[in-house]
């Protein structure tokens, strides 16, 4: 009989509204017992940004904050709010682009990102913005060791945002953090299935397997948490930061 392919399973999982100080492991495993699913060993979770961010507390009053001039001069120049433009300031460590619908600006973290992450979307009120996670790869490495400890379930953890891409339209999820697996896989020095020497192929692994899951998750329906199981991945401690583009070879900056 011919071998079968691999089988990937994507399982969307519906969370209710998530608050600051939520414990996200005990609501995904209550989540999943709702939809009739354990984890396992080797399943891979994709957790929304937002959902972190919310129970981290990154959350943020607009009218907590007071605009820089800076901030002030800028707003009139793409029509935005002064203290919205404030805060991507604040969580930039320098501005790379302005154009009349965002600023492309190197996060903290090192991110090149439209507005630093700072987002008005699926926030219950209008008057907060949700920020980043402090450390994205803290977040999901937490959250893994939660999940091991309450079911003995050794699992990977990625955090996903969505962002845009230079080359192409749309936006697809990407990983933002990451614990318990390899996010790159180096294929360079390998042979393809005819024999000839691999030599530029580097696969973002975790950016797939995030992509992959916010086919699931969709941007309105309530499902900012995925189940990736049958994926085999290379375990490791790699952080998120593997992906970023040294600005040396970056021809966008």
């Amino acid at each position: 009989m011919p071998e079968r392919a691999a089988r990937v399973e994507i399982i969307g999982l519906r969370l209710p509204e998530v608050r600051r100080g939520a414990d996200l492991a005990a609501l995904v495993l209550r989540a999943a017992a709702r939809q009739r699913e354990t984890l396992r060993n080797g399943d891979i979770v994709v957790l929304a940004q937002k959902i972190v961010s919310k129970a981290e507390g990154r959350e943020v009053r607009l009218t907590s904050v007071r605009p820089s001039a800076l901030a002030r001069t800028w707003a009139r120049r793409i029509r935005r709010d002064p203290r919205y433009i404030e805060l991507i300031l604040r969580e930039a460590s320098r501005v790379l682009r302005m154009s009349d619908r965002a600023l492309v600006v190197e996060t903290r973290h090192g991110f090149i990102c439209a507005n630093a992450g700072v987002d008005h979307s699926n926030v219950a009120r209008s008057d907060r913005v949700t920020l980043l996670p402090d450390d994205p790869d803290a977040s999901a490495r937490r959250f893994a060791a939660a999940i091991r400890k309450r079911t003995g379930a050794r699992v990977a953890a990625i955090v996903s945002d969505t962002w845009g891409r230079p080359w192409r339209e749309g936006q697809v999820n990407v990983a933002i953090g990451a614990a318990g697996l390899r996010v790159l896989a180096d294929w360079r020095g390998r042979r393809d299935t005819f024999g000839r020497l691999l030599s530029a192929t580097v696969l973002a692994v975790a950016d797939e397997l995030a992509a992959a899951a916010g086919l699931a998750m969709g941007k309105v329906d309530q499902v900012p948490v995925v189940i990736i199981r049958g994926f085999r991945f290379r375990r490791g401690r790699d952080s998120a930061r593997k992906l970023l583009r040294p600005a040396q070879h970056d021809l966008f900056r």
